[in-house]
């Protein structure tokens, strides 16, 4: 689908809790982001256009809902990753993190933790 940045922003408050206003989105994020209401109301728009949420009308405002739930976003974005920068493998992506950024012991635990589960599903 091709959420940018700057709409996956927009795309988080309605997630949290929707159906939302563009005022009530606005609250959310404007302070954070230096967005005023134009912003809200373009990023609402593209993503009408792309069909990543639905507008119902309410009195003489809209209220904005997601049409996508945000697992299968984090999903297609995931995987997007994977395949653009490691070639879909997920090695590559740990040992990277790894060496940027120094893993805590709670990584590592957890980490272990998956690989056990995994392993265990396929053995």
């Amino acid at each position: 689908m091709g959420i940018s940045e700057a709409e996956a922003a927009v795309m988080e408050v309605l997630w949290r809790g929707a159906p939302r206003s563009a005022e009530e989105i606005l609250e959310a994020v404007g302070a954070d982001r230096d967005w005023r209401e134009g912003t809200v109301k373009s990023l609402l728009n593209r993503l009408l256009k792309k069909k990543a949420i639905r507008a119902e009308r309410d009195g003489r405002r809209y209220l904005y809902t997601p049409l996508i739930a945000r697992e299968a976003y984090v999903s297609q974005e995931s995987k997007g990753l994977l395949d653009r920068l490691f070639d879909g493998r997920v090695a590559p992506l740990v040992a990277h993190f790894s060496e940027q950024r120094k893993l805590s012991r709670r990584d590592i635990a957890e980490l272990k933790r998956l690989i056990e589960e995994l392993d265990d599903e396929r053995g």
